[in-house]
C-alpha cells in the first residue's frame, strides 16, 4: 500500500465521506473489507490511483490503468443483507449523474443490467457488490467497488469497452473530477433510498435502461436464454419473456444485446 503522493489534487469530498487516498494497493474493494472487518465507518472511501490486482465480477481482472478511476466505498444501512443489492442501481445513477455534470452532452449514458454503465452504448464502468451480513439476516457492512473509465479502456473486454475521453470528454476531465462529482451524487441517491425505498431508484433506472423491451440473451451458468426485456420486479431481479410466453425472472446473469443488422 503506497500513501498518495503530496503533489496530487485531494478531492474535495462532502463531510460524510472519510477519504483513503492511495496511489497504489492491491484492490480498493479488498482493502475497503479488510477495513470493513476492522470496523471502518459508514462512508470510508477508498480511491486508488493504481490497482495492482483488481478485480470485477466472478473474480475476474480489471484493467487499472493510471487515469482512470477505482474506488470502494463502505456503507453500513440498516437493511436486511438481502436489500443490499439494491445498491448496485443507485450507484450507477450516481455515476450517470457524475458523467452528465462533467462531460458535455454527447455523451449518453445508458445502464446495463446488472452491474454495467455504457457511455453510447459501450461499457465505461463497472460496479461490484460485495456484503457481509449478520446471523439475524440483517447486513453488517456492503462495499460498493467501482471503476470507470476516463483516459483509456482494455480493447480485449468480454463486452465491447470505452471512456469518455474516447467518447470526446475533455482531455482535461480527470478522474478527481469524475470521483468528485460521483460522491455528491451517490449521497444524494443513497439518502433518497433510505428515505423513499427503492421504488423511484428502479424507475430511474428503467429510464435509461439499455434494451429494455428488446430481445436479448441471458447467459447462466448452466443455460442461456433469450427473450425480451420486460422490466425490473420490485427487489431488481430482470424480468425476461420467453418465446413462448412465459415469463422468468432472473436474479444474477450475464446480459447480451443481438448485434445490430
Amino acid at each position: 500500500m503506497t500513501p498518495a503522493a503530496s503533489k496530487d489534487r485531494v478531492p474535495k469530498l462532502p463531510p460524510a465521506y472519510r477519504l483513503v487516498q492511495l496511489e497504489e494497493i492491491d484492490s480498493t474493494s479488498s482493502e475497503a473489507k479488510r477495513r470493513a472487518d476492522e470496523g471502518a465507518e459508514d462512508g470510508t472511501l477508498i480511491w486508488a490511483q493504481r490497482q495492482t490486482a483488481g478485480y470485477g465480477r466472478q473474480e475476474r481482472g480489471w484493467d487499472s490503468d493510471q487515469g482512470n478511476l477505482f474506488l470502494s466505498l463502505i456503507v453500513r444501512p440498516d437493511c436486511r443483507l438481502d436489500q443490499a443489492a439494491q445498491l448496485s442501481f443507485l450507484t450507477a445513477l450516481a455515476l450517470g449523474d457524475a458523467v452528465g455534470s462533467v462531460a458535455p452532452p454527447l455523451i449518453e449514458v445508458t445502464y446495463k443490467w446488472p452491474n454495467d454503465v455504457l457511455f453510447n452504448g459501450r461499457k465505461g464502468a463497472g460496479i461490484l457488490l460485495e456484503s457481509k451480513g449478520r446471523p439475524d439476516g440483517s447486513l453488517d457492512w456492503l462495499v460498493i467497488g467501482l471503476g470507470a473509465n476516463v483516459t483509456s479502456f482494455p480493447t480485449q473486454a468480454r463486452y465491447p469497452a470505452t471512456s469518455l475521453h474516447f467518447e470526446g470528454c475533455p482531455a482535461s476531465v480527470t478522474a478527481v473530477d469524475l470521483l468528485e462529482a460521483f460522491s455528491r451524487h451517490c449521497l444524494s441517491w443513497i439518502n433518497r433510498w433510505l428515505d423513499d425505498g427503492f421504488a423511484p431508484i428502479r424507475q430511474a433506472w428503467l429510464n435509461h435502461a439499455e434494451g429494455l423491451s428488446k430481445d436479448i440473451e441471458v447467459r447462466l451458468p448452466r443455460e442461456t436464454l433469450t427473450g425480451r426485456f420486460e422490466d425490473l420486479d420490485a427487489e431488481g431481479a430482470l424480468r425476461l419473456t420467453l418465446p413462448d410466453g412465459s415469463e422468468r425472472s432472473i436474479a444474477a446473469g450475464e446480459v447480451y444485446f443481438p448485434e445490430a443488422p
